[in-house]
């Protein structure tokens, strides 16, 4: 995943200005640190913002409100992500995010690419926390406006369980060649052909090589 990138991923958000995409690791998990999840069959990820980092004055950042801002006065991640959906809403050309999602300690499912088209802080409790909207950026789509024109019946993110299911099915491994690197979970009936999501017997595992190899077409 971070070769695939050419970044540390140290962190959950990861806004890049050397490139047009930045990457956002997220987790449906119980008891995850945040509170990210799937909306419209799984077109639209919410994305919740993260947390002070621990230590100084800072003892619980679970206390205090997400910063959007540094000590220093420079941007936290939370605050680029920000800028960069006001720049969507002023310009119309939305971020481009890669978003990976954890399944289990040291898996990591890449759940594609999504535009990031709005931002907005909530209170939560006591404090107030940043959330930020994502949609799917399938080919030839751009905009939010585009997004919700797709069938409400489709869920294009593979839920959690199914994959969960699927990497154990597979052994964590191509189901092709044996590889256990770079593996990508692959519709076998692809998603651009109606093929389901939510079904473990339509979902595999494929390496880099072979998933890109096969692209939309039907084994």
């Amino acid at each position: 995943m971070c070769q695939g990138e050419n970044l540390s991923l140290q962190k959950g958000m990861n806004y890049s200005s050397r490139s047009d995409q930045s990457v956002l690791l997220m987790s449906l998990r119980k008891g995850a640190p945040y509170q990210d999840h799937v909306e419209d069959n799984g077109l639209t990820l919410i994305y919740e913002g993260h947390d002070a980092s621990r230590g100084g004055v800072v003892r619980d950042p679970k206390t205090i409100d997400q910063p959007q801002y540094l000590p220093s006065g420079k941007l936290t991640e939370n605050g680029k992500f920000l800028e960069a959906a006001r720049r969507y809403k002023n310009d119309g050309e939305a971020r481009l995010v890669r978003v990976y999602e954890k399944l289990r300690d040291g898996i990591w499912a890449d759940n594609g690419d999504f535009h990031l088209v709005d931002a907005w802080q909530e209170k939560v409790g006591r404090r107030h926390v940043f959330k930020f909207k994502l949609v799917v950026a399938e080919a030839g789509i751009s905009t939010a406006r585009s997004v919700r024109a797709e069938k409400e019946d489709r869920t294009r993110i593979i839920p959690s369980a199914v994959k969960q299911e699927v990497w154990l099915r597979d052994e964590g491994k191509c189901t092709l060649c044996n590889s256990p690197d770079e593996l990508h979970f692959d519709h076998i009936i692809p998603y651009a052909k109606g093929g389901s999501s939510l079904v473990a017997s339509n979902i595999q595992l494929l390496c880099a090589r072979h998933n890109l190899g096969k692209r939309d077409k039907i084994e």
